[in-house]
């Protein structure tokens, strides 16, 4: 069995329409398990079904207050990107959403969970290959957020962005696109990252506080930006404040904080 199984997971990888059909295969899993997910909640007063929830520190940043479905959302290549990437999608994962990611193999499973993913929603494709595009469309079709790393491929042509931010809208989703993504209706990035608990070089790694910045259609041209631990302590993220920075540095519990970028 288990060489079976090791056998299709190969010819998967080799074969673009098996790919696809694996794709698919998981849509199918998801939607017969649809049945014991409990709704989408909705958490915050005036956030409606067609909004998913962030963390309250990205709330404060995304329009609407979150992830607005039919929407696309660009995370350029910066540090801190996956650690953005986790506490941009966890909320949602963890209401209830089902979540698709797409040529990120390097996604660590442990810090998704620690970022409160929840992973028996997660539907992972972790090698695509010329495929991307198919295989995120597909996703698209029932999932509530798909995730595609465009990692060191060439920039997606023009028609086929036009093409998925078609289908998201259509099908209600949330595109999230990993790398340069021109035309995105909000792009988040990180600047400014230092690690707090390390002192004199020596020391226990225990948060990373970054300004993240939002530009986005219907914003002012500077965007808007806040300063936050991502992660902070236990892998979640949270606004950081001068008080709350002093603390992590001055911290010298023995547990450390994963760096997943």
């Amino acid at each position: 069995m288990g060489g079976a199984v090791a056998t299709g997971a190969a010819e998967a990888r080799a074969d673009p329409a098996s790919r696809l059909e694996l794709a698919r295969g998981l849509l199918r899993r998801a939607e017969g398990r649809t049945e014991n997910v409990q709704p989408l909640a909705v958490p915050v007063p005036g956030l409606d079904g067609r909004v998913l929830p962030v963390a309250e520190p990205l709330a404060g940043l995304l329009p609407g207050g979150g992830l607005r479905r039919g929407t696309t959302v660009a995370l350029p290549s910066a540090p801190a990107t996956t650690s953005l990437l986790l506490a941009l999608i966890a909320e949602s994962s963890a209401e209830g959403a089902w979540v698709g990611v797409v040529g990120k193999p390097e996604l660590g499973l442990l810090a998704a969970a620690e970022a409160g993913m929840q992973l028996e929603r997660l539907a992972l494709v972790p090698h695509p290959g010329t495929d991307l595009l198919g295989v995120t469309t597909a996703l698209l079709d029932g999932l509530d957020v798909v995730v595609v790393s465009l990692g060191g491929r060439p920039a997606v042509r023009a028609a086929d962005r036009r093409r998925l931010e078609a289908r998201a809208r259509q099908r209600g989703a949330v595109l999230v696109a990993l790398g340069q993504w021109d035309g995105a209706d909000v792009e988040l990035s990180c600047a400014e990252a230092r690690w707090h608990g390390l002192a004199a070089g020596a020391g226990r790694l225990r948060a990373r506080e970054v300004r993240v910045r939002m530009r986005g259609r219907g914003i002012a041209p500077g965007g808007r930006s806040a300063r936050m631990l991502l992660p902070a302590r236990g892998g979640r993220v949270t606004a950081a404040s001068p008080v709350a920075s002093s603390l992590v540095a001055a911290d010298t519990a023995p547990d450390t904080v994963q760096a997943v970028g």
